[in-house]
């Protein structure tokens, strides 16, 4: 333990005159305007922040999730950004020398788990042009990096990542409107201002009701609540069509 300690110790200090040489080698200008900021980010952030993954190459976590996850995403694009859908050509021969004489069934049964998920999100789109699956849900335990890998995919899509708490927003009128400011208003400060990809952490932590509201949302129908006599213009507004994704994360499935 005393040799640890030791060790530990030896490297801050060494990760502090580093720092320092850093910033002394600056101009005097600018390193007495930026110090307070420099001495706030340099010393005192965590190494999780500091170092945390910023585009799809530097994910460290497992292959197949990441590729599944930017799969289901990419399926928006036909909804969102107006981009069709690339059809795959087949390979010449491929029809007329089929590979094993079994029946369909059976050769299912050689696919990879890879070929399998990628055959299921790519089944047809609805009538709104939307993937079949409106919510992807990332689970397992703290630290695993599912906020980061959400982040991460959100952007690498070009989507603007907008995140929520599940658990603070206890009330599902509250719920229910930062649904769908993230998911229908966008923002009008930039002239190339991205679509939003909502995040909802600790989705487990939410009460029933706004599990209901979140479940309302997603099996909405366009023009719903307009058909019905009598609506008021406030009925008839919250009934829009859910036509962005939604990322769910949860620790507990």
């Amino acid at each position: 333990r005393r040799h640890v300690l030791e060790a530990s110790q030896q490297l801050t200090e060494i990760i502090n005159s580093c720092l320092e040489g850093e910033t002394s080698a600056e101009s005097p200008e600018q390193s007495r305007e930026e110090e307070p900021a420099e001495e706030e980010s340099g010393l005192h952030s965590l190494w999780v922040d500091k170092f945390t993954p910023r585009c799809y190459i530097e994910l460290l976590s497992d292959d197949y999730t990441n590729r599944c996850l930017l799969k289901w995403l990419k399926l928006w694009d036909t909804v969102v950004f107006g981009k069709e859908k690339a059809v795959k050509k087949a390979k010449p021969g491929a029809e007329a020398r089929p590979p094993f004489s079994q029946p369909k069934e059976q050769q299912s049964k050689w696919k990879t788990k890879a070929q399998l998920t990628e055959e299921i999100l790519e089944a047809e789109l609805d009538q709104y042009k939307r993937p079949k699956y409106k919510v992807a849900l990332l689970c397992g335990p703290p630290g695993l990096g599912k906020t980061t890998l959400a982040h991460v995919i959100a952007r690498h899509a070009g989507y603007n990542a907008v995140e929520m708490n599940a658990s603070d927003d206890r009330s599902p009128e509250v719920f229910r409107t930062r649904i769908e400011a993230a998911t229908q208003m966008r923002s009008v400060l930039g002239a190339n201002e991205k679509p939003n990809c909502l995040i909802i952490d600790e989705i487990d932590g939410a009460p029933a009701a706004s599990i209901n509201v979140l479940l309302n949302i997603i099996h909405r129908r366009d023009g719903e609540g307009e058909a019905a006599a009598g609506v008021g213009r406030r009925r008839r507004r919250e009934g829009g069509l859910l036509l962005r994704p939604i990322i769910c994360i949860c620790n507990d499935q």
